[in-house]
């Protein structure tokens, strides 16, 4: 039955897996959305025989132990944080960050919108252009950092 069990485990990690892929598609179009992936994990081993070990009275050495595992487990799904395609959209608040970074805002907060910085950020003058609102914003930004 330790065989039905430790397929089950495959089953079950290869089910997240698919999981994690159809949300990364459902999101494929959200801006600034990370898509993630599974890492997956070895279970326990059970050794049956040690590396080393006499075989037999002649004194045969096994040169590699016999292990089995117990399967495998989904043990983590951390988010891909590599650059994504930058848009040129014509709307004037939009801002695109060419750097391996999270734009934060005073209180430490991780935004994933441009949108959500700028309107979020407390530093950004109300009576500038909205040019130099997002030049200003995004100077104070790198200023605190």
């Amino acid at each position: 039955m330790k065989a039905l069990y430790i397929a089950s485990t495959g089953m079950a990690a290869q089910e997240r897996n698919v999981e994690v892929i159809s949300n990364n598609i459902a999101n494929m179009r959200t801006t600034g959305y990370k898509k993630q992936r599974v890492d997956f994990q070895d279970l326990l081993y059970q050794q049956y025989l040690r590396a080393g070990s006499q075989t037999s009275d002649t004194g045969s050495v096994a040169p590699i132990g016999i292990e089995v595992g117990s399967g495998v487990r989904a043990a983590a799904t951390p988010r891909v944080m590599s650059q994504g395609t930058v848009n040129q959209t014509e709307k004037e608040l939009d801002v695109a960050v060419d750097k391996a970074a999270l734009l934060t805002g005073p209180d430490r907060e991780h935004y994933k919108y441009p949108m959500a910085f700028l309107e979020g950020y407390r530093g950004a003058s109300t009576d500038l252009p909205a040019r130099e609102k997002r030049l200003a914003a995004l100077r104070a930004y790198f200023r605190n950092e």
